[in-house]
């Protein structure tokens, strides 16, 4: 595994968990999930943030990549 602090799942090295994540939100209502240029926006805030590691916000413990792909979702920092 790559210990690479500002990355996403993929970026780090996490193929495995990258893959059950992408999974989870693919059996998600679309209904609840956020545009994709509205998730880019949000993944750029989160990969420039200091509670970044390994694809997990360290505030909150969530995998942002979930968290950026909901509608509903927000930023524990409200960043975004």
């Amino acid at each position: 595994m790559n210990n690479c602090k500002k990355c996403l799942l993929l970026e780090a090295g996490e193929s495995v968990t990258y893959k059950e994540i992408y999974e989870y939100i693919g059996s998600l209502d679309k209904s609840a999930l956020a545009e994709k240029a509205v998730t880019e926006n949000r993944l750029g805030f989160c990969k420039s943030c200091e509670s970044l590691i390994s694809g997990m916000c360290l505030k909150c413990g969530c995998y942002v990549e979930v968290r950026a792909r909901l509608k509903d979702g927000n930023c524990p920092d409200e960043k975004w």
